[in-house]
């Protein structure tokens, strides 16, 4: 079922869980927390919730700071795994990947190949962003598009900055020849900018909106 190396490596990297109950998601938790949900119907027509619960916490608690994912099947730990992970479920699997400012991912992928990303809590930050886009589609559209500029500009602004010093570099500076940058910002700007792009990151991974060239590779 899992042609994908990658994820048929993370599906070997699942622990059994040990049982102890789901916590509920508490209000001072929405940076520090993710929390998904997928109801599934089992083949006796019983109906399964599968939680998943990702403590951003953890990403310090691992050798590769990636983090862990914890699997819950109708409230109780059911399987675990360092991220990116793949949990095997009825019908498919649950496909979670990590970043600097949250998850790139969390979906329900099929044995047929379809693809459904899982229900946020409503009292995560992924929850609270989700509502905002249901009640509110045009504002959300709005700072959707404020979070891209105030990414876009910082990467633009920073790369000669950049470039300027590397080119410098006896090797480099030999074979190609120096760089100056025709932009040169104050510490206190670069500093803001970056702190800028940061927050749009952030608020991009509250919808799980990731590209790596934007977001990073990690």
């Amino acid at each position: 079922m899992i042609k994908n190396r990658k994820w048929r490596k993370a599906a070997q990297r699942v622990k059994a869980g040990n049982g102890r109950s789901l916590k509920s998601f508490r209000w001072w938790q929405p940076l520090n927390r993710a929390l998904f949900y997928l109801p599934l119907t089992n083949d006796d027509d019983r109906q399964a919730v599968f939680a998943v619960d990702v403590p951003y916490w953890q990403q310090l608690q691992t050798d590769d700071g990636k983090g862990k994912a914890h699997l819950y099947l109708d409230g109780r730990h059911h399987a675990e795994s360092k991220l990116p992970a793949a949990f095997p479920v009825p019908g498919g699997m649950i496909i979670v990947e990590g970043s600097v400012f949250g998850l790139k991912r969390c979906d329900y992928v099929t044995v047929e190949g379809s693809m459904q990303q899982l229900i946020p809590d409503e009292r995560s930050a992924e929850g609270r962003r989700a509502r905002l886009d249901r009640e509110h589609p045009a504002l959300s559209r709005w700072i959707g598009f404020l979070s891209l500029i105030m990414l876009i500009i910082p990467i633009v602004l920073a790369i000669p900055q950049v470039i300027e010093p590397v080119s410098q570099m006896p090797p480099i500076a030999q074979r190609f020849g120096t760089f100056t940058s025709p932009i040169t910002l104050p510490i206190w700007l670069n500093i803001t900018l970056g702190l800028c792009a940061a927050a749009a990151s952030m608020e991009r991974a509250t919808r799980l909106r990731w590209n790596a060239l934007l977001d990073g590779s990690s």
